[in-house]
C-alpha cells in the first residue's frame, strides 16, 4: 500500500468521525433540555468535528493552497466558538434564563453583587453626574434631548 493510499484512507476516517462528532452535536441541541448543556453541544463536539473534517480534507487534497485555507478556517473556528459560547452564556445568566440553584459554585453572582454594590455608592456620569466633555450640540450634550 502507497503513502498515498494511507493517506487516503486516514482522511476518510477523519471525515467520517468528524461527521458523526457534528451529528452528535446536532441531535444534542434538540435533546438537551438546559441552555449550557445544548452550548455544551454547539461547542464541544461541533468545533472537533468540524476540526477533523478539515483535517480530513488536508490529508485527502494534500496541496500547500488547500492546506492553507484550511488552516485558516480551523483558526478563524476554534477561536470564535469558544467566546460566542462564553458571551451568549453570560448574556442569558444577566438575564435570569438560568436557574442559579443548578451551579454548585456561582463566581458570577458575587461578582455581580460587588459590581452593583459600588454602582449604588459611585455615580456614574450617564446616570445624572457631571456631563461628559465635548462642544455644545453634540451627541455627548445631555441638554441636546
Amino acid at each position: 500500500m502507497s503513502w498515498a493510499t494511507t493517506l487516503d484512507v486516514a482522511g476518510a476516517v477523519a471525515i467520517l468521525c468528524g461527521a458523526l462528532l457534528t451529528l452528535i452535536a446536532a441531535i444534542g441541541l434538540v435533546r438537551f433540555e438546559s441552555l449550557y448543556l445544548r452550548m455544551h453541544a454547539a461547542t464541544k463536539p461541533q468545533t472537533l468535528g468540524l476540526l477533523l473534517i478539515l483535517v480530513g480534507l488536508a490529508l485527502t487534497l494534500r496541496t500547500w493552497n488547500a492546506l492553507g485555507t484550511l488552516l485558516l478556517v480551523a483558526i478563524a473556528q476554534a477561536l470564535t466558538a469558544p467566546v460566542s459560547a462564553h458571551m451568549l452564556s453570560r448574556a442569558a445568566y444577566r438575564a435570569g434564563l438560568v436557574h442559579r440553584e443548578q451551579f454548585d459554585f456561582d463566581e458570577l453572582a458575587d461578582a455581580l453583587e460587588r459590581a452593583e454594590r459600588d454602582a449604588g455608592t459611585a455615580e456614574s456620569p450617564r446616570r445624572g453626574g457631571a456631563p461628559r466633555e465635548g462642544p455644545p450640540g453634540d451627541a455627548t450634550d445631555p441638554e441636546r434631548d
